[in-house]
């Protein structure tokens, strides 16, 4: 178990800089079979702990990833989720918005998605996009009918972090818990990954051009991220560096941070009262004296 999680998280107003950041440490597992087993037990935790959030129904809790390509996103989401009841979680990842969704403010897509209390929300990708391969790629902006005067201004970016803070500071006064995980992949392991796309025929699909012209960005999107990071990790919302080079530890890190965010909210089962107490023991009698077929 990777006794440490908090060492990952990072503090409000850190100036954050992934150069100093690991995207390897030592694993928390030491061989296949532990992994696998330390993974079930999360996963069992994790099954009972929504359960109870379900029932419980005071909070909502959003999960949301994000990364460069091939950091495995899907694959933890996969590994981890597989044991949660479809009825209490929803994922949704963001690709490009739509005619409808670009007449509207940058958060407005992600809003209609949000988690009910008693679910998980899982964004695979967000509205972090906004201020990543958004500012990354500024002719997208040009796209987005925002007025000329709100992007010359030199304060767009600022603006749209700013927004963000305080649209899930508001999430959290209203019962949703965000815990936000960035899957921190090296360059030479990205290509490496991207080599097995192509090499497995069964991956072929998840490669295109595109991924490839993106890597020459790689200097641009980690300042993006770090800014990004630095700016919108709060102790209500933080932010988690997971060092994602290795699938099976990241997964294992992910997990265990989930499960602790929900044992930390303390849910419990709804008790009874007396007036429903006394009404279920009626039904019960109804059902004994029920006349048998």
């Amino acid at each position: 178990m990777l006794k440490d999680l908090d060492d990952l998280r990072i503090r409000e107003s850190e100036k954050v800089n992934l150069g100093k950041r690991s995207t390897r440490i030592e694993p928390v597992y030491s061989s296949k079979k532990e992994y696998k087993e330390l993974l079930a037990d999360h996963v069992a935790q994790l099954s009972k702990l929504q359960q109870v959030h379900y029932a419980d129904n005071r909070y909502a809790l959003l999960l949301i990833f994000q990364a460069m390509d091939a950091a495995g996103k899907d694959g933890v989401i996969r590994h981890v989720m597989t044991g949660v009841n479809p009825q209490g979680c929803q994922v949704f990842s963001f690709k490009h918005p739509s005619a409808q969704e670009l007449d509207h403010d940058f958060l407005w897509r992600s809003n209609r998605s949000l988690p009910p209390r008693g679910h998980i929300g899982i964004f695979n990708r967000s509205y972090y996009e906004e201020v990543l391969i958004v500012r990354v790629h500024p002719e997208i902006l040009l796209v987005q009918g925002i007025p000329d005067e709100l992007i010359n201004g030199g304060k767009v970016w600022e603006h749209r972090l700013r927004s963000i803070v305080d649209m899930e500071q508001h999430l959290y006064r209203n019962g949703t818990r965000i815990v936000k995980f960035f899957l921190h992949l090296s360059k030479e392991e990205q290509r490496k990954r991207f080599l097995d796309r192509i090499d497995a025929t069964a991956k072929n699909w998840k490669f295109s051009i595109a991924d490839l012209e993106e890597r020459k960005y790689w200097k641009q999107y980690m300042l993006a991220y770090e800014s990004c990071l630095s700016a919108t990790s709060t102790k209500n919302a933080p932010w988690f560096v997971v060092p994602a080079d290795d699938k099976q530890n990241a997964r294992l890190i992910v997990s265990q941070l989930i499960v602790k965010t929900l044992t930390d909210l303390k849910l419990s089962y709804p008790e009874a009262n007396a007036q429903r107490r006394k009404e279920l023991l009626d039904i019960r009698k109804r059902l004994e004296d029920e006349p048998s077929d």
